[in-house]
């Protein structure tokens, strides 16, 4: 029988950090812990925590049986104070007592502080060398520990007695700074010496002063550089002596000549690093009470890829690639160089005629450029830029080999929770580019690139990709941050800025805009979902509800919001290059669908939080929006005006259409305009997210797996036969004939339509939350008949879940884990039955049921038959009837109700293939529609359309 095992060492808060949580700002941190095994029958009936404060250890004993995010049992953390926690948990008995996990708060308000924020005079201007600042002080013998708190205007690389203090990059990272900027609360206990001691910072521009923004803006959030940080070392007596940023520090310029995100970084590794710290520093009169602590992980280097390839262009240059677009910088190893011998890097996503791609890029130089010393080896790299791309241009060295540079990789240090297998290698490495994209854009922010003159947080992005973004890494900490970004950059009326941080600050970009604004409410709603964190709810609860109030007085007593400055289905495949937003879909459509769902999340959280009153007038609300929808925008029959994908999708699947007649037309029409889009993908932004559960719930699953597989342009998988490595912006990109888009927007790395995974994860593989934070798991896989396995696993607040299948002679065999803590609600596929499992590990085996020859009744029916459709429209296009699969989809659409019997006649609407073709079709159809009249007597004339 499996024993109870002692739990995990309680998690504080979102947070992920390995050894000492330190810097905590919320002074009654909730825990969680996960149970690795324990006998089946076990159920959690009461917790005990034990929590040292200094030397007093205390007891709490509470009958529950949660696990995830409960409170805090003591006294509120005071600032700087450590606690010890670890728990234990009973079931038929106790568990042993957990590792401990130690607790630190930080310095929790303004006058915690006694450092200043200083910035260097008469250097570190805005288009001179970044400043290093230096601050010296004496320490006794005996010292016990260390903290370090620091931030920054700008930022910044610190090392103490020449050692950086910690292995993050792009401190203090990017936040709202005029309302939250965050700092950092260093362990420097290992770098501390007694006697003289040297702490030394050089300061970047960053997104505090560099170029931020497509408008060419710089120094959007000051015109200065300065430095906070306050050491506090403690003796082994208790003495705490503290040193901060002031007046008496000094500064020098460094050989860091000009840095800038998006231009790059220029190095004169000349400069004399034993240059004396001549310049003054002078306070820098700042609000010390915009100061947070952190949610989530700091940005740190995550991995370094080798170079996989060294060659020379056509126009001979030398070109590296290392196989993967990738947000970081390439590291050189330069050896016997002469002193001066400039060296310069520029980065792109991709080539262009053989020749590094920059267009993609607008005005973003992303060049990296250095001045040698001339040592026999030097390292060549930047600390104060970040660049998106896979290949490098390198000049001024020779004689490269790929063993000389690396990628460097860096991102928000979030843990990875979600894997995705298949038998379906394209899929596989879709899959792998949606990670990707998403590791290259969460950023400390996430943003919708990482490349060109933008990086911006647009909400609109992380708004579909969200329940994506969860399941793949432990988002929640980097996600909460950013909502309080959100809800402090938000107008006073209640409207969403298009970009969190909000750099564009235009009429334009602050005017409410569906799906955009919408981050406002689904985001939180995701995180509830996902995490069970039901005080993520409660802090954006106002930010939620005053963007759902601002729509209301948008829309007017109808409550059909019209016009404005809409995104509509943004990067719908219809929209020209120069139009993005001309989408098929009707913006008031889409507009109006997300007004009704935003105040139905609204309703819901309310009711989460006991906010009654409040949930039955958002609840109220959303029931008149939709009807005000259905009354504007659908036929009584159940045609959605504009006609489009999206527009079905979105109304099927987020309670649009509560008539059943209604919801059986659109299901059936959105299944035909995917036929009749030859199993192209038509939506954008907005639609994407959903298409494949509309088309699944309406119950056309083969439909939906047919536009997942697809590889023609456009689809999810075309972009992978073309050799990409993370998820585009546009579908097309990069057009079949190597070209780049002509777009002004033609990004290589955005990961919004990789939104669709989360409907892989949760139907493919079958592996779902039915309960917020995964407290009950849903699995219900649909096997698709091209695939022979699937797997998906989650590393939930419960622990590891995983869903696995595979066909093997007629049998599929179903595996599913369930962590402790957490049940399964289980759907067998084909209907074989249901299930409700506790912990554990689970089997099930289903007969596949035998698939018998389909009627072909209908045009429709020749369509949805994958093989017998190949086929014809490979005789289709032999013959000279369509000039694709995409023109034989639209021949045969104004005909999907004709019997297939009359497919000739229905096919032959304006002149006759050669009598070969035709001979050809009948042979074609002839296995699947029995005595086919046209086949036998193919000299028939056609009836005519």
């Amino acid at each position: 029988m499996t024993s109870l095992s002692a739990p995990s060492a309680p998690r504080i808060d979102h947070r992920t950090d390995p050894g000492p949580v330190l810097g905590v700002t919320n002074q009654r941190p909730r825990l969680s812990w996960t149970v690795a095994s324990a006998p089946e029958d076990y159920v959690q009936s009461a917790y005990e925590l034990e929590i040292v404060r200094g030397d007093e250890p205390m007891t709490w004993r509470v009958t529950s049986g949660d696990q995830v995010l409960v409170p805090w049992p003591g006294a509120p953390l005071e600032a700087r104070e450590s606690a010890t926690v670890r728990v234990r948990v009973q079931g038929s008995g106790w568990s042993q007592w957990s590792e401990p996990t130690t607790v630190e708060a930080g310095l929790l308000a303004a006058h915690d502080w006694t450092a200043k924020f200083i910035s260097p005079v008469g250097i570190g201007g805005l288009r001179q060398a970044a400043p290093e600042l230096l601050g010296v002080f004496q320490l006794p013998d005996d010292i016990a520990s260390a903290r370090l708190y620091a931030t920054a205007h700008g930022i910044f690389t610190a090392r103490l007695n020449s050692r950086l203090v910690d292995d993050t990059v792009l401190a203090p990272g990017w936040t709202s700074y005029h309302h939250r900027l965050r700092y950092r609360a260093y362990d420097v206990t290992d770098l501390v010496k007694p006697g003289r001691n040297e702490l030394t910072a050089i300061l970047g521009n960053g997104w505090w002063r560099g170029r931020l923004g497509f408008l060419g803006e710089r120094a959007f959030y000051g015109d200065r550089l300065a430095l906070l940080a306050q050491l506090e070392v403690k003796t082994s007596d208790g003495t705490v002596h503290t040193f901060g940023t002031d007046g008496n520090w000094h500064a020098r310029p460094t050989g860091v000549l000009v840095d800038d995100i998006y231009d790059g970084q220029t190095t004169d590794l000349r400069a004399d690093t034993a240059a004396p710290y001549e310049s003054a520093v002078e306070e820098v009169p700042t609000d010390l009470g915009v100061l947070v602590g952190e949610d989530g992980p700091p940005v740190r280097v995550t991995d370094t890829l080798a170079a996989v390839r060294v060659w020379t262009s056509p126009s001979g240059k030398t070109l590296v690639d290392f196989g993967q677009n990738v947000v970081g910088w390439a590291r050189l190893y330069a050896r016997a160089t002469r002193a001066g011998t400039e060296v310069t890097v520029r980065h792109a996503e991709v080539l262009d005629a053989g020749e590094l791609a920059m267009r993609p890029l607008r005005s973003a130089r992303a060049t990296d450029t250095y001045f040698l010393r001339g040592d026999d080896e030097e390292i060549l790299e930047p600390s104060l830029t970040f660049h998106g791309f896979r290949y490098a241009e390198i000049t001024g060295l020779s004689d490269i080999r790929p063993d000389d540079v690396e990628a460097i990789v860096i991102g928000s240090d979030l843990q990875r929770t979600g894997w995705f297998d298949s038998s379906h290698a394209l899929l596989n490495r879709f899959h792998e580019n949606v990670v990707w994209g998403m590791r290259g854009n969460f950023v400390d922010v996430p943003t919708d690139c990482p490349q060109r003159d933008e990086r911006l947080g647009w909400t609109g992005d992380i708004q579909v990709f969200s329940p994506t973004a969860t399941f793949l890494h432990d988002s929640s900490g980097f996600l909460t941050s950013w909502l309080a970004d959100l809800a402090a950059e938000q107008e006073r009326d209640g409207s969403v800025p298009h970009v969190v941080p909000d750099i564009l600050r235009t009429p334009m970009s602050s005017a409410p805009a569906a799906a955009w604004g919408d981050a406002a409410t689904v985001v939180p709603w995701v995180l509830w979902e996902r995490t069970g964190d039901k005080d993520v709810l409660a802090r954006q609860f106002d930010s939620m509800r005053a963007w759902v109030d601002k729509i209301d007085a948008v829309a007017g007593d109808d409550l059909i919001w019209r016009g404005g400055n809409q995104y509509g289905d943004w990067l719908d495949p219809t929209a020209p290059p120069e139009a993005p937003d001309r989408a098929t879909a009707d913006p008031d459509v889409i507009a109006t669908a997300h007004f009704a769902r935003s105040a139905q999340i609204v309703a819901d959280a309310a009711q989460v939080l006991d906010r009654v009153n409040d949930a039955a007038y958002y609840g109220q609300l959303a029931e008149r929006v939709r009807a005000a929808f259905a009354s504007e925008f659908v036929t009584p029959a159940g045609r959605v005006l504009s006609d489009a994908q999206t527009v079905y999708a979105i109304a099927l699947e987020w309670g649009l259409l509560t008539d059943t007649a209604q919801r059986r037309t659109a299901g059936s029409r959105l299944a035909d305009l995917v036929r009749a889009g030859s199993f192209r993908i038509a939506t954008g932004f907005v639609g994407t997210p959903v298409i494949c559960d509309a088309l699944m719930n309406a119950g056309y699953s083969d439909l939906a797996f047919r536009l997942l597989l697809q590889t023609e342009c456009p689809s999810w998988l075309y972009p992978v036969t073309m050799g990409a490595t993370t998820v585009w912006e546009r579908w097309d990109s990069m057009l079949p004939d190597g070209s780049i888009n002509p777009g002004e927007m033609t990004s290589f790395n955005h990961y919004a339509l990789g939104s669709i995974v989360d409907w892989v994860h949760r139907r493919i593989a079958g592996l779902a939350p039915a309960e917020p934070g995964y407290r009950t798991i849903s699995v219900r896989p649909v096997p698709p008949r091209g695939l022979t396995h699937a797997s998906a696993r989650h590393r939930t607040p419960y622990g590891e879940a995983s869903v696995s299948w595979h066909r093997d002679a007629g049998t599929l065999t179903l595996a599913v884990r369930v962590p402790v803590g957490s049940r399964a609600e289980v759907e067998l596929p084909w209907g074989a039955g249901t299930a409700l499992v506790g912990h554990g590990d689970h089997t099930w085996q289903v007969e596949e049921p035998r698939r018998g020859d389909r009627p072909m009744t209908t045009v429709r029916d020749v369509i949805d038959d994958a093989a017998l459709w190949r086929s014809f429209v490979d005789v289709a296009v032999d013959g000279g009837l369509a000039s694709s699969e995409t023109s034989a989809a639209r021949l045969l659409a104004p005909h999907l109700d004709r019997p297939a019997t009359e497919l000739l006649d229905a096919v032959w609407t304006r002149s006759w293939p050669s009598d070969p073709a035709k001979a050809r079709l009948a042979d074609v159809l002839r296995p699947y529609l029995g005595h086919v009249e046209h086949a036998a007597q193919p000299d028939l004339e056609p009836t005519g359309v």
